[in-house]
């Protein structure tokens, strides 16, 4: 997105940009747990990559952020793999995780819950963003392991899910691009499960109607697919 050089704007583009995105960190990161590192680091490499696509994307190049971002944080978290688990952290960053972890404890011992990000950034003078990306580091990965003929012990292969999510986040900017009517119609035919004439009498229409109105919609989502 092309911004004023006012800095502050900038920084306020950026930080809104994170947090309405950290989802995509999450999906991104889910797709690596159980390959060898904890999902707590995964999803702190994925918020690097996530801040890092955030300062980079330009929106006149008519492309969606996801589409951007995605493939910017799949390539932290695979960063992450390369370098054998390990993330340097500045000390900055160092030092608010321990100031987040105290107040996490601060706040259990309080309360008897864990508080959200949210709450810790407020207490801590931080945004969700910087609190994500900072609680956890000091904990150490785990790694899994498999044994080959030879007796020697490598490192389990992470599968690259570019593709499929990339795809998901596409079918979903798309369906939002729909209209009210459209979106219930199928919400209520592949979300609900209902039929046809479940779905006509929900909405007012006839079968016939659903059934050439469903057509029509999913051939339109085929080709926007394509694109």
């Amino acid at each position: 997105m092309k911004m004023s050089e006012n800095t502050d704007e900038r920084k306020r583009y950026i930080d809104e940009t994170v947090e309405k995105n950290l989802g995509l960190v999450h999906h991104c990161a889910n797709r690596f747990k159980g390959k060898g590192i904890e999902y707590d680091d995964l999803y702190q490499a994925g918020c690097m990559g996530l801040l890092k696509a955030a300062r980079g994307f330009d929106e006149s190049r008519g492309v969606m952020f996801s589409t951007y971002a995605v493939p910017v944080i799949l390539g932290e978290i695979k960063r992450l793999f390369r370098e054998g688990g390990s993330i340097k952290v500045s000390r900055t960053i160092k030092e608010l995780s321990l100031k987040l972890n105290r107040a996490n404890e601060a706040y259990i011992k309080e309360h008897g819950v864990e508080p959200t990000i949210g709450e810790l950034a407020l207490f801590c003078g931080c945004t969700r963003a910087q609190a994500a990306q900072a609680l956890e580091v000091s904990k150490p990965p785990v790694y899994i392991f498999e044994e080959n003929e030879s007796g020697t012990y490598l490192e389990i292969p992470v599968e690259s899910p570019e593709n499929e999510i990339s795809d998901s986040l596409a079918l979903r900017q798309i369906f939002k691009e729909l209209d009210e009517a459209d979106q219930k119609m199928l919400y209520l035919r592949y979300f609900k499960n209902l039929t046809q004439s479940k779905t006509a009498m929900l909405m007012n229409m006839t079968q016939v109607q659903v059934s050439r109105r469903e057509k029509k919609l999913l051939t339109m989502l085929r080709v926007q697919m394509l694109k």
